[in-house]
């Protein structure tokens, strides 16, 4: 980490956007290093007794889950955690060609100061009031902005797309229980949604089918491609030139990246800059999707996690040595039994089953990040794929990137059961209610006001 970002950089840092856990920043300076470059720098939870630098960077039940890492388990921040996460084990599993194992900088805690001041009006009210920036971080997490091409002329034409995949396929997992035997048959995106709405994090029930996406067919991509813009939430974003133009900030309701006449005066550009109408876009779009192939690695890595949240958490309290307290919550003899079989495994198979549902919850959760350009003439050089549209009789090259690879924190185990017994139970008791859970909620939403 040979470079230091100081105090005097911090005006050539803008927001681009934030997550759960980091705040992205784009370059807008003249390094020729850093030009096409984002900066990922760490949050604190307000409310929380420290901050992450203060803590573990791995715990000790993680450095015996990872210990075949050796990178991993000897990482020293968080972020250096994060890149040999990214390139000791998702390069493997997605393809090193989709990948962007980026590299940490050095920070210092007045370049972190100032950034916390210049983002804080960018930043929506309810990440402020969530978590700040944690400025007793060392280290941040550059990589390449995949939302523009690197060297693209400041007056060139570049347009992508962010997509949350979300999961692929439905679990068949022997450990699901008969009273939650509806995850068999649908969609974990599709139960949620509506757990979503009844919380007022979204207004409206997405009809995005992950199964379309994933489904290998030009024509249900494309379907997915038109539910994903027609309610995009936070899981499909539009980028012009580097720039949020339309989609989801994501974490609350019709939490919107633009105004609608915003939106419509930027979807006009889209249109201007790349000759093509909405719905050729969105088949640009499916195209280089189904052609590249670039989803079936992301889904065989999904399919990692074989025996279901419910099976794992067994392993988990395997692990960590403590009493499984979903036995300890279950009267169901035949469970029990069953259940068993899962506590007499050896060590090194309970470790095989939580490393691999960890990266498989990684694969769920990541982002898709696809980046066009127009070609001239019809023909590259550039080692960029490209897209022959014959519908608008244009060419396109094009790159694609997993994003958002971070690991999952094993501690997080309880938390992920909890919530998809959460989510199921919740779509069971709406379908009770009669009708559609989408009209139950509805009606539910109409009464309060949200």
């Amino acid at each position: 980490m040979a470079m230091v970002l100081r105090a005097e950089d911090a005006k050539d840092w803008t927001y681009k956007g934030e997550g759960a856990a980091n705040i992205v920043l784009s370059y807008r300076g003249s390094s020729l290093f850093l030009l096409g470059k984002v900066l990922r720098i760490q949050k604190f939870p307000k409310g929380s007794t420290k901050s992450v630098n203060g803590c573990a960077v791995l715990s000790r039940h993680e450095k015996l889950l990872w210990g075949d890492v050796e990178e991993l388990v000897e990482s020293k921040s968080r972020d250096i955690a994060q890149q040999n996460y990214i390139k000791h084990v998702m390069s493997h599993m997605l393809g090193p060609k989709y990948i962007d194992e980026g590299i940490c900088v050095t920070v210092s805690r007045e370049f972190l100061e100032s950034i916390e001041k210049n983002v804080h009006d960018q930043r929506p009210a309810w990440r402020i009031n969530a978590a700040k920036v944690d400025t007793l971080c060392a280290s941040a997490f550059l990589i390449s902005d995949h939302s523009v091409f690197a060297g693209t002329p400041r007056e060139g034409f570049c347009v992508a797309v962010e997509i949350k995949p979300k999961c692929g396929f439905l679990p068949s997992s022997e450990f699901i229980t008969k009273a939650n035997a509806i995850k068999k048959s649908v969609t974990r995106f599709r139960m949620h949604q509506f757990l979503k709405l009844h919380q007022g994090e979204v207004s409206k029930v997405s009809e995005y089918n992950p199964l379309d996406l994933f489904s290998g067919s030009k024509d249900r991509i494309y379907q997915a491609m038109t539910t994903l813009f027609a309610n995009p939430q936070n899981n499909f974003r539009i980028f012009l030139n580097g720039s949020l133009i339309f989609g989801g900030l994501g974490g609350g309701i019709d939490s919107a990246a633009v105004q609608s006449d915003e939106k419509n005066t930027a979807i006009k550009d889209l249109i201007k800059g790349s000759g093509l109408q909405l719905p050729g876009f969105l088949e640009l779009i499916a195209e280089a999707i189904f052609s590249s192939g670039v989803l079936d690695q992301l889904l065989g890595t999904q399919k990692l996690d074989v025996l279901d949240i419910e099976g794992a958490i067994h392993a988990y309290y395997n692990i960590i040595s403590q009493p499984c307290m979903v036995c300890k919550n279950s009267g169901d003899p035949e469970l029990l039994d069953q259940y068993s079989l899962l506590h007499s495994l050896p060590l090194d198979k309970s470790l095989k089953i939580l490393r691999d549902y960890l990266i498989a919850a990684t694969a769920k959760d990541c982002s898709l990040m696809i980046s066009f350009r127009p070609v001239q003439g019809g023909s590259t050089a550039s080692g960029y794929n490209s897209i022959f549209l014959e519908s608008s009789n244009q060419s396109f090259e094009y790159k694609a990137y997993f994003i958002d690879l971070d690991m999952k924190p094993l501690e997080k185990m309880v938390h992920y059961y909890e919530l998809d017994q959460k989510i199921v139970n919740f779509y069971m008791k709406s379908e009770d209610l009669g009708g559609s859970p989408y009209d139950s909620i509805t009606q539910g939403t109409k009464d309060r006001k949200i």
